[in-house]
């Protein structure tokens, strides 16, 4: 199956609209925040760091080329065009790949391991944006990309982000600025269980080896001027043996 078209579409017209400059989108914090903390905690699980990475979902690819200063080979996907010409642009010298891939369709991943071998997998809030039908599909596909020798870290909004996410978008004075654009494109965040996130990788046949939580880090700031950060859970998981 592929990903639905109201999905797709959603997020084309999101990222048509979205800023240039940088920290101009919700989730886009630097990474220093982000993808610097989830290395450190995928590194010490990696069985051979020199194996691609897949930064899959990697939106306008602020993570992906933080990314491809730690790996050999940095490829970033996303279902949106858009997004990927935002990337393109944003880095000139080519440090990372960038290509459109729709994550939940079967035959897509398996091209791509037959392109790249097994690769290490980054995935930074992506599953609770699916539509659920889209995310053990989804969950099949990273398990397919990192075959017998990958790993994955993964990291999504846990349930405790939910009234939090809630209390900004119903504030008296509207959502926060950053936030509004994602309601509007109909793509505001659905919830996923805390343990459906592990049960979906268990049922593409990956083992969860290490996970905890953290705070996701975003660009916004209250009307006092606190960084707006949202809970979420982290796992690495990968095939045993």
């Amino acid at each position: 199956m592929s990903v639905t078209s109201r999905y797709r579409h959603a997020w084309e017209g999101f990222w048509q609209e979205a800023p240039e400059e940088p920290g101009a989108v919700f989730w886009d914090a630097e990474p220093d925040v982000t993808a610097a903390v989830h290395v450190a905690l995928l590194e010490p699980h990696l069985t051979d760091p020199g194996l691609p990475l897949v930064d899959l979902g990697c939106g306008n690819g602020t993570q992906t080329r933080f990314l491809a200063q730690r790996f050999p080979r940095v490829l970033g996907t996303d279902i949106s065009e858009a997004a990927l010409e935002h990337a393109r642009r944003a880095d000139p010298a080519g440090q990372a790949g960038y290509r459109r891939l729709d994550a939940a369709e079967k035959t897509e991943a398996q091209a791509l391991h037959h392109e790249l071998s097994d690769a290490n997998v980054y995935m930074r809030g992506v599953l609770h944006q699916c539509e659920p039908d889209d995310r053990q599909p989804l969950a099949d596909t990273i398990a397919t990309l990192v075959g017998s020798r990958g790993r994955v870290f993964l990291v999504e909004l846990s349930e405790a982000a939910r009234p939090v996410l809630g209390g900004l978008a119903q504030s008296p004075a509207g959502p926060p600025p950053k936030l509004a654009p994602i309601f509007r494109h109909g793509i505001a965040p659905g919830e996923v269980a805390d343990d459906a996130v592990p049960a979906y990788l268990r049922s593409a046949g990956l083992t969860v080896l290490a996970s905890g939580e953290l705070p996701l880090t975003t660009t916004e700031f209250t009307p006092e001027g606190e960084r707006i950060v949202l809970p979420s859970k982290w796992l690495v998981a990968g095939r045993e043996g």
